[in-house]
């Protein structure tokens, strides 16, 4: 009897194929692959093997990790020849939200606060908002800085928001668009050169009316961009929102960092997990001579960190590019230019949407 192929002798099976699979850990949040239920799809064809695995989100930073480890155990497997590994994301609501309190198709808000102005919390909140995007999230970035709205400068986004019915014929509106990304600010409604001139209750309302009447579905983030400080218009919402968890934005000297705990505790009173801290401004890098210059010192979100118990989730440098982008109404995420540092944005964005993801699964 004459000996059998290579393909007859070792035909691979599904189940061969999870079990290689079952040997995968998730390295953030635990357990294998298909305990975790992220395998969604196996296709086998004369030793060749395309697997789906389902992420918790698009922007995962361990995802080239995942790929590697699980083409390395199906590769292992008898008779695979070839092995394709293809992703796809599904970012959930955190448990913790009641259904009436979240925002129709909206999976998670994000607080972008400071303890004062001046730190650049627009510019992580725009940063992170396009480099969300451009990993392929559903984005969108609400200008909750009702009294210096600076965002429709920094996304180059003019015009009104146009208004709409839903589907019950209730009146929406439509936010504007850029960079891929859904924007909302009280600049689309008034004149740019005029200043607002509001109680604390207004502001409060018509932030509600952004968040409830506006078409922001379907987003996986909604970004808020918080007024600074802890006065009674960043209090109520972040009593009020149905808020994933917040980001503080510091810069490294004592005076921002004194700050940053009076906003992270109010944060802690209401019950907002925090996800981390972004130390912005961080220190310079001489174009001509390449020497790091620490002009506001150093340290300050480092030691925040380990007196508050919150990881520092990225420190961005100074960078003429990321202050021309903002002028110029294009965020340094899409920039090439080596002062705009988008590299470190995206990697920002990773840390945070890996953050939001274990804090989620920790509550489940």
């Amino acid at each position: 009897m004459g000996r059998l192929s290579n393909h007859q002798s070792a035909t691979v099976s599904e189940e061969q194929i999870l079990a290689a699979l079952r040997q995968v850990q998730e390295p953030e949040l635990g357990g294998d692959l298909v305990s975790r239920q992220m395998v969604k799809h196996i296709a086998i064809c004369d030793g060749i093997v395309r697997c789906t695995i389902e992420l918790t989100t698009p922007a995962c930073p361990l995802k080239d990790q995942i790929r590697a480890e699980a083409e390395a155990a199906v590769q292992a497997v008898p008779g695979v020849k070839e092995v394709h590994i293809d992703f796809t994301a599904n970012v959930r609501r955190p448990a913790g939200i009641p259904e009436q309190a979240a925002i129709p198709g909206v999976a998670n808000v994000i607080a972008v606060a400071a303890g004062k102005g001046g730190v650049g919390k627009s510019t992580v909140a725009a940063n992170l908002a396009v480099a969300l995007a451009q990993m392929g999230a559903q984005v969108g970035l609400l200008d909750a800085d009702v009294f210096g709205p600076s965002l429709p400068l920094m996304l180059g986004v003019r015009g009104q928001p146009m208004a709409v019915s839903d589907a019950s014929g209730q009146p929406m509106m439509l936010p504007l668009t850029n960079y891929g990304i859904k924007v909302m600010s009280v600049g689309f409604l008034i004149d740019e050169s005029q200043p607002v001139i509001w109680r604390g209750p207004m502001v409060s309302q018509l932030l509600r009316q952004f968040l409830y009447q506006v078409a922001w579905a379907p987003l996986d983030y909604l970004i808020i961009d918080m007024p600074p400080g802890t006065g009674d218009v960043a209090l109520t919402l972040a009593q009020s929102l149905p808020l994933t968890g917040a980001l503080i934005v510091t810069t490294p000297q004592q005076v921002a960092t004194i700050d940053v705990v009076k906003a992270m505790e109010m944060f802690r009173k209401v019950n907002v997990p925090l996800l981390g801290i972004v130390e912005n401004m961080a220190y310079f890098i001489a174009p001509d001579t390449g020497k790091r210059y620490d002009i506001f010192g150093s340290g300050g979100a480092q030691r925040l960190a380990q007196q508050l118990g919150v990881p520092v989730l990225g420190q961005i440098p100074l960078g003429i590019s990321v202050r021309e982008g903002g002028d110029s109404g294009q965020p340094a995420v899409i920039s090439d230019a080596p002062d705009a540092y988008a590299d470190i944005f995206r990697e920002l964005a990773r840390q945070v949407a890996a953050r939001i993801s274990v804090l989620q699964y920790a509550a489940a």
